[in-house]
This record gives C-alpha cells, structure tokens and sequence, in this order.
C-alpha cells in the first residue's frame, strides 16, 4: 500500500481545498478503501477538458485503490442546479435526462475504469421518499443559511425571483452522501456549499461525516475565462487528433504547467523533472509536444497521439509556422471583430484592404487553414494562429 503522506501529495496535487484534511489523513490511514463520490447532472453531455479536472482525480483515487461512486443526477437534474446563475434554470424531461447520461457514461469511461467504477443513480433512492421524508430532510436547513449560498444571496438582494424547489437541490445533494455513505466527496469550487451540506446531512442522520475535495475551474485556451464552449475557448474532449493536439499547443508556456498539474496522469516525480529542464534551459515546447501527445492519446489512440504530433512538426520543419511566434492580444466587442481589422490590429497587414485584399488571394490561414470568407468575425474568449502569406505570423487572444 503506498504511504499516507505520498498519497496524500497525490490527491492534493491541483486541488484547491481539502475539509477537513486531518480527518481525511485519518480516513486514510485506516488503509481501507474509501468510498468517493462525485455527481454529475446530465445536462451538458458534451465534455471538454474543463470538465475532466474532476474525472482526473477520480482516476488518482481509483489507481489508490479506493472505490468511485459516479453520481448521476437524474433525479436532481429534474431540477436543475442554479449554481452560478442568476435565474432558474430550466429543468430537463426525464427523455432528456436520461439521453444525457447516457452519452455521460460512454465519454467518462475514456478516463475511468468500467470494470473499477460504480454508476448511480439518485432517483433510484429519492423516487422512494415519502412527502414526510422530504420534509424532514428540509428540516435539517434553515432559510438564512441558504440564503449564504453566493448565488442565491445575490439574488434576493436583487429582487430577482428563486423558486422553492431550488432550496432543494442542495438538500437532495446532500442526501445522496447518505444514501451513499460517502467517505468523500469532490466538487469543482463553484459547488462548495453543496458539498458541506452533506457533511452536515450525514451528521443530522447519524452517519460518519465525509471530507471534502474541491478542484479549481480550469482556464480555457486564453487563460483568462474558465473554459467554456460557448466562448470557443475549449478543447473537447471528442475533438479530432489534429485540433487537440494543435489547440494545446497554442496555450502560453505559463499556462502549460496549469494544464499540466490538473490533467495531466505523470507522477509528480515526472513532471518536477519536466519544470527541472525547462529551468536548465529546455525549450517549453518539448515539453508540450510530450503532454499533447498524453492527451491525445487518451481520448484516441497513442498511434493517433504520434500521428498529430509529425504532423505538426512538420509544420515547422517546412517553415509554416515559426516557434518563436509572436502573441498579441485584442480587447473585442461583444459580436467580436471582423478579421480584416484582426488582422489589421495584429500588425499582420498595414490596414483592412491589405487584408481583404490577401484573403481574396487566399493568402490568409487560421489555425493551418485558408480563411475565405471575408465576413467572418472572431469573438471573445479564443486563441487562433494567424498566417499572412508565407512569413507573417502571430498568435491572436481576444478577450
């Protein structure tokens, strides 16, 4: 068995928070398995690497040899969670929920083992509660502590309107932890008040209180705004090789060590040696090509992985794309900027005829490929390799 303290460096690498962390030695030091619970509302079945921060580190704790419970909230996503919003969010038909979690299942098992993995449901415990049962599972809270909740806070000061029912959802959260006698529960920051309501839930019914792991929200492709389909600053999850591995590549070499830490499966004994040569002098983008290969390869295949990365680097060996590419950065309106005026800003053409006028000739790329649309317009929250003729280059965030 591997000792506490490593594997406790283990499971706290790239975590924000653990509560209570001498209980979790504890839990630890019993050297039993653990049960670890993390749940998942089938509402967004399309899953980027923001999303697999949490997955990865129920890969950590499944290679300890601990137990996963994969929560699916069928019965909670009937509800929807209002974490971070401003409004109720609208609650999903059981044909949705259970079309959703489906393609959950088929997509997490990329990185979780079936065979080492328990899928649950809560509807399978919450259908059987009775109306006296659901009271006194309201009974344990009161209005005012739910109204510390950030979200909903903001909202009643604001006059804005919060349905009964979503003072429920945390209760119904909380519940699975007893239900499931979870021992630990992970949970992105954004669900830290959900999270503690099982440890108290678990207390008010006379069970062992669970711990608490929180993990960050992973920036996207900027580095500034959490990753985020909407903003087209994301990399999925079921993305070809090729964009994977060249969305990666264009991250900042600070930003790398991020992507790196949270998803990253080396040892941390590997990747201190990987900081170590880029210390001693070692150009980052070896290290790049390493950890896109990683991941490549286990979303696809190593084969597929290898494959992306020739391809890209004979990019450079053809003299596409140089390795000391400059970056720049654009402040964009809402509905974005037209590529002319990109361009133009860039300092890739000295102004948006020029630029026009090379799109026309076919002239400019995004990314490796011809732009031909001269109305196209980039908007927030993405990073692109431009290329004007064959020796203008720069690397564009627009934020």
């Amino acid at each position: 068995m591997i000792p506490v303290q490593e594997a406790l460096a283990e499971i706290k690498r790239g975590a924000e928070e653990i509560l209570v962390e001498s209980e979790f030695v504890e839990k630890l030091k019993t050297g039993k398995p653990l049960k670890i619970k993390a749940g998942f509302d089938p509402t967004a079945p399309d899953l980027h690497l923001g999303h697999t921060v949490l997955l990865n580190k129920l890969k950590q704790f499944q290679d300890l040899g601990h137990e996963i419970l994969f929560l699916i909230g069928d019965f909670t996503g009937m509800i929807g969670d209002p974490t971070g919003k401003n409004v109720t969010r609208k609650p999903l038909t059981p044909e949705q929920v259970q079309e959703n979690a489906k393609s959950y299942q088929e997509q997490v098992f990329k990185i979780l083992d079936p065979a080492r993995t328990k899928v649950v449901f809560n509807s399978h415990w919450m259908n059987k509660l009775s109306s006296a049962d659901m009271i006194r599972l309201a009974s344990n809270h009161t209005v005012a502590r739910m109204l510390e909740r950030d979200d909903f806070s903001k909202r009643y000061a604001n006059g804005q309107p919060i349905a009964i029912h979503e003072f429920l959802y945390p209760l119904i959260q909380g519940y699975d932890s007893v239900e499931l006698e979870a021992d630990v529960e992970l949970g992105g920051t954004d669900q830290k008040f959900n999270l503690l309501m099982g440890r108290e839930l678990q207390k008010a019914y006379g069970k062992p209180q669970q711990t608490i792991l929180t993990m960050p929200i992973l920036e996207g492709l900027d580095g500034v705004q959490k990753m985020s389909k909407s903003l087209g600053n994301y990399i999925g999850i079921n993305d070809s090789p090729k964009d994977i591995f060249g969305k990666l590549m264009s991250i900042s070499d600070d930003l790398m060590w991020r992507y790196i830490d949270l998803l990253s499966f080396k040892n941390l004994t590997e990747i201190q040696a990987w900081k170590d040569e880029v210390a001693g002098g070692l150009n980052p983008i070896n290290i790049k090509k390493d950890f896109a290969v990683e991941i490549v390869a286990r979303f696809h295949s190593e084969e597929l992985a290898l494959q992306a990365r020739e391809g890209f680097e004979n990019q450079f060996k053809k003299g596409e794309i140089p390795e000391d590419i400059k970056e720049v950065t654009l402040t964009v309106e809402d509905e974005g900027i037209a590529i002319a005026n990109l361009l133009k800003d860039s300092g890739l053409t000295v102004s948006t005829s020029e630029a026009l006028r090379m799109i026309k000739q076919g002239a400019v790329k995004m990314d490796g490929d011809k732009i031909s649309d001269r109305n196209l317009r980039i908007t927030s929250g993405q990073q692109h390799i431009f290329q004007v003729g064959k020796r203008k280059f720069a690397k564009v965030s627009t934020i």
